[in-house]
């Protein structure tokens, strides 16, 4: 995997579970820094590009400490957008 340095786009560790339809699910995410902030609630999920850090995948718009964010899953890596 080609590595690069893109100031925009901040790689995650992310708790993640299949559900009983075989769904992929984010439960929490740790920030760069150790922060763990759980995801209140998954919105939408759907093939998507971001237009903000370039790179496409699965999109998950979710709430995270009332606040809409994109979780991104490409490539088996999980990244959000840096604010």
């Amino acid at each position: 995997m080609e590595e690069y340095n893109n100031p925009s786009k901040v790689y995650v560790d992310v708790l993640a579970v299949f559900n009983q339809e075989g769904e992929l699910r984010p439960l929490a995410l740790k920030w760069e820094d150790g922060r763990r902030y759980p995801v209140d609630r998954v919105i939408d999920v759907r093939q998507a590009a971001s237009l903000k850090a370039g790179g496409t995948g699965i999109r998950y718009t979710c709430k995270i400490r009332g606040k809409q964010t994109y979780l991104f899953f490409e490539e088996g890596r999980w990244w959000v957008e840096r604010r």
